[in-house]
């Protein structure tokens, strides 16, 4: 009985292991800290891409794409509730 305990526990342990590495990995998905070091990223690919080509005003042109990606990301959760709320 005492061994199924200790083995119960150890399981226990793993399994709130996993779910506290699973919440950090969504708050890391939904943080904002997130899209926006993915929206500078962005920006600075697009600048280097503009330049290169010969685009006029590239620093400014360069911001359509990372304003396009943040606002994605911002409708991102009214359209999985509403797609949810469809599915169900």
């Amino acid at each position: 009985m005492e061994e199924r305990i200790k083995k119960l526990e150890k399981e226990i342990e793993i399994i709130k292991a996993r779910n506290l590495k699973v919440e950090a990995d969504k708050a890391w998905e939904t943080s904002y800290f997130r899209i926006f070091l993915i929206s500078i990223i962005i920006y600075v690919i697009a600048v280097f891409v503009m330049y290169f080509i010969g685009s006029a005003d590239y620093f400014l042109n360069a911001l359509v794409p990372p304003i396009g990606y943040f606002i994605s990301v911002q409708s991102l959760p009214f359209i999985k509730k509403w797609w949810i709320k469809k599915f169900k």
